[in-house]
């Protein structure tokens, strides 16, 4: 029995457009890094990119359920000594909101270069305009 590869073309990835807005951030990214893996095709391989583009749109209104967005908190790290700084969802989602979106998809992507290339394929933005739309992108219903 051998393992059937399929012909990775790059012509026949599709573009969607996911609207985030009241969607949970969690389910969200679980979708999104679905469709970006390719895992909602017939043809999904786990070892190559034959995943699709998702473009977000209304990245600022993505919701978190309990008290997430006060008490949970992003650590960076500058490397020195006591270099150490915090963040809330509140404070993330007033300076970058398409950085909540992103954190999460990344989380669920494999931590490889194939991981690497297929954040490459997100495009998160605010507000509900993209300059994507001579890719003609299928409008897909976020998890609610």
């Amino acid at each position: 029995m051998k393992t059937y590869l399929p012909k990775i073309n790059l012509d026949e990835r599709k573009w969607h457009v996911i609207d985030a807005d009241g969607a949970v951030l969690g389910r969200l990214a679980s979708q999104i890094a679905d469709v970006l893996r390719g895992k909602n095709k017939p043809t999904f391989t786990p070892h190559l990119d034959a995943g699709d583009f998702v473009v977000v749109i209304n990245a600022e209104k993505v919701r978190v359920t309990g008290k997430k967005e006060t008490d949970k908190e992003f650590m960076t790290y500058s490397g020195w000594k006591g270099g150490e700084k915090y963040k809330t969802v509140a404070q993330v989602r007033a300076a970058q909101p398409k950085k909540l979106i992103i954190h999460a998809v990344k989380g669920m992507v494999p931590k490889n270069r194939l991981g690497r290339v297929l954040m490459t394929k997100l495009k998160v933005y605010t507000g509900n305009k993209h300059p994507h739309a001579a890719q003609t992108p299928d409008v897909v219903a976020a998890a609610k």
